[in-house]
């Protein structure tokens, strides 16, 4: 499976980047051992040129194109973003403005947010969740607020470690239904003897709907 992380932290190193790492951990270590999780990051701050040039000519650059495609792929998605002026950051909302409308529908997500005060942390609810729900992303329940004085803490890592366990139920849930669904070819009792189809003409066809 795929999961890919996006990162809008803005310093190096980033406690957002630091949120997003410990939520792809844990959510690859959630799923079943027989299943391969290929975890790719995304970082904003690398794309913020390309990003503003994309609302300028329309046109995506060569990393951005790169991180659209890796997040139109993703079996599932980790969103970090740190909080500004009570709200997710500028460069985390128009890399969401450019990608496709529909590149989201049905897709798990789990939204996290990064923030000096735990007074911010209403900001998954109040603009984090309404983003992704009209982009018709399936929002995992469970989100993750970090403040600074959650590092170390009691309380951060059981809520890592359970918006990883929604994220990988529903990431492994959706793919063995996307499995379950792709159609395994005709029947023996839809071909012929030799294992052919047998073309049977529309009059026949017509005659014996008749001589019913």
């Amino acid at each position: 499976m795929r999961l890919v992380v996006v990162s809008a932290g803005l310093s190096v190193p980033s406690s957002t980047r630091l949120l997003a790492d410990r939520l792809a951990a844990a959510t690859a270590g959630r799923t079943p051992a027989e299943v391969d999780v290929d975890v790719e990051v995304v970082e904003l701050r690398d794309l913020a040129v390309e990003i503003a040039h994309n609302f300028t000519n329309g046109f995506p650059g060569r990393k951005l194109a790169a991180a659209l495609a890796a997040v139109t792929a993703a079996d599932g998605l980790i969103v970090v973003t740190p909080v500004f002026s009570a709200s997710y950051s500028g460069l985390f909302k128009s890399f969401f403005d450019v990608i496709d409308p529909d590149a989201l529908a049905g897709k798990p997500v789990l939204i996290a947010a990064t923030g000096g005060s735990a007074r911010h942390s209403l900001v998954l609810e109040h603009a984090l969740r309404p983003l992704f729900s009209y982009l018709r992303a399936l929002v995992v329940p469970t989100a993750v607020y970090a403040a600074s004085e959650d590092w170390g803490a009691e309380g951060l890592p059981e809520r890592i470690e359970r918006a990883a366990a929604e994220l990988s139920t529903l990431m492994t849930g959706l793919s063995a239904a996307s499995a379950a669904s792709t159609p395994s070819g005709p029947t023996k009792a839809e071909k012929g003897e030799k294992g052919e189809f047998t073309v049977v003409p529309f009059a026949e066809q017509l005659a014996a709907l008749a001589a019913r």
